[in-house]
């Protein structure tokens, strides 16, 4: 049996901002989904998001320990997503 616990995504996203966030990677090619008001970038930048538990962005970086460097500097619990 394992230890770890599946949540279904409207469970993940019932725990609220403000306190848990999750980070992911993701490309420039797909930033204007979550930040329309970016400027474009070079294609095929390899970035990182922080989000809250329910999917708003709060930071993007091109580096994953900033991000979660952030999470922690603002007091938000950070979980691995599968």
């Amino acid at each position: 049996m394992s230890d770890q616990t599946h949540m279904q995504p409207g469970e993940f996203k019932a725990l609220g901002a403000g306190q848990i966030a999750y980070v992911k990677a993701m490309t420039s090619d797909d930033l204007s989904n979550l930040f329309p008001d970016a400027p474009s970038m070079e294609p095929g930048l390899k970035l990182w998001v922080l989000l809250n538990a329910d999917g708003t962005p709060i930071m993007l970086s091109d580096s994953k320990e900033v991000a979660l460097a952030n999470a922690a500097e603002h007091e938000l619990h950070t979980v691995a997503l599968h």
